[in-house]
């Protein structure tokens, strides 16, 4: 990596970097190699040391923390979502991350990781489907079209060969801005008028809805033999998006059940209900989709292994390269215990000059 080997210094990522990371990489080609880095990582699911999210709820939202390690490095992430905040211009989720040296302690890299989030969801969901989904599926519906609905887009068309997008979202602009910007990147786009709509003729269902509740994005009576539906949006405890008689019926998959039963479509179903975790479908030890029939769920909820594996891949993408800063982040006395003496250098330091 080309940085300062100064024990004080930690690379950065900011969002401006991060943008002109994935730019110079290729969105699509970043989403491909970043999807490889959680692919790998879930194959790897049983060397890590892995704990559900701490999640600290308010009325309006939640604030995370995400950690994450294989015995070599540590990852962790801090994340909020709260989805009142489009109505006062803010994002409905921020985030930033750490990964660490184990043997150390020291962080390796900061980064933003609002950006990164969306990314390695869709990427993750992209994994998933290639497991799930119906071989040769070349239709998604896209339900809701916030900020993770273009990532979602990109992922499926990059890994998985989709070339028509059905959108729908409750508010029009939203789904105007989703087909505008997605417009130039070689997918055939409608823009529907109802849920329903949207669903028709699909063979993946991607739902990514934002509000803090409750609801019933898909119904019963919606979902036919053979799907592979999607599930990103309920993420937390009494948010939920499919009616409790489509989990019934489908083959349900999921990152980390301690955690999805929690938060996932699945906190509406009892705790012993059968769920295969996606890692034992990953690794080769049991099967995905097994019929043409089969409705596949995959209840996402995000899990910290998936942060892991993107700060791990930017990490490894920042070497031989400078799309950085470099942060003055620790204390680097000249001897390791001598931390008051190095504060009495600097205020030596500081009156010399004054």
């Amino acid at each position: 990596m080309a940085v300062e080997q100064n024990l004080n210094i930690v690379p950065f990522i900011s969002v401006e970097n991060m943008m002109d990371l994935v730019l110079s990489t290729g969105t699509e080609t970043f989403l491909r190699e970043l999807a490889a880095y959680v692919e790998e990582d879930f194959r790897r699911w049983e060397l890590f040391d892995k704990v559900a999210r701490i999640a600290s709820h308010s009325r309006d939202g939640v604030i995370e923390l995400m950690p994450a390690s294989d015995g070599r490095l540590y990852a962790f992430k801090y994340v909020n979502g709260h989805p009142k905040n489009t109505r006062s211009g803010r994002q409905t989720v921020t985030a930033f991350g750490v990964l660490s040296d184990v043997d150390s302690g020291y962080p390796l890299l900061l980064s933003e990781m609002t950006i990164l989030t969306a990314l390695r969801t869709a990427a993750t969901s992209a994994v998933a489907a290639k497991y799930l989904a119906p071989k040769g599926a070349k239709t998604m519906a896209l339900i809701g079209n916030g900020a993770q609905s273009e990532f979602q887009a990109l992922a499926f068309k990059s890994l998985l060969g989709i070339e028509n997008l059905r959108l729908y979202d409750i508010d029009p602009a939203a789904t105007e801005r989703c087909r505008r910007n997605l417009s130039h990147l070689g997918l055939n786009i409608m823009a529907c008028r109802t849920a329903e709509e949207a669903v028709e003729g699909a063979q993946i269902i991607t739902t990514a809805t934002a509000d803090k509740q409750n609801a019933t994005i898909l119904t019963d009576n919606m979902i036919g033999p053979g799907v592979h539906i999607n599930a990103v949006g309920g993420d937390c405890p009494g948010k939920t998006e499919l009616h409790r008689d489509i989990l019934l019926r489908a083959s349900i998959f999921v990152e980390y059940p301690p955690q999805t039963r929690v938060e996932g479509e699945i906190q509406q179903l009892g705790p012993d209900h059968s769920v295969t975790e996606l890692w034992q479908v990953i690794a080769g030890q049991t099967t995905g989709r097994e019929d043409a029939r089969q409705i596949t769920l995959f209840d996402s909820v995000g899990f910290a292994t998936e942060d892991f594996s993107a700060l791990r891949y930017v990490y490894d993408k920042l070497k031989g390269c400078d799309r950085f800063e470099k942060l003055d982040l620790l204390a680097d006395p000249d001897e390791p215990r001598d931390l008051f003496g190095m504060l009495l250098r600097r205020e030596a330091a500081t009156l010399a000059v004054a």
